[in-house]
């Protein structure tokens, strides 16, 4: 499966944001960094979702990050129906 990086500006994202056309209706977005991930970078993720989703041309969204991730973001992202993967 072919993956293929969108231009975040299409959804009036920041041009630092890594989000990826996974083929199979789902995008994900990608950070990669060494702080951990907390609750403030959890509203902004799902900002995102909403931003990305809202265009109509995705069902479902994933987040992929190297980062440390805090257990009640996680379970937030889950919650509100965001697939995490911790690379």
């Amino acid at each position: 499966m072919k993956k293929t990086q969108l231009n975040p500006s299409e959804f009036n994202l920041s041009p630092r944001t890594v989000l990826v056309d996974n083929k199979d209706g789902s995008v994900t977005l990608i950070k990669n960094r060494k702080s951990r991930i907390i609750m403030k970078d959890g509203e902004k993720i799902l900002d995102i979702k909403n931003k990305v989703l809202e265009s109509g041309k995705f069902t479902s969204f994933v987040f992929e990050t190297n980062a440390p991730l805090c257990s009640k973001t996680k379970k937030f992202l889950e919650d509100n129906g965001i697939r995490v993967v911790q690379s």
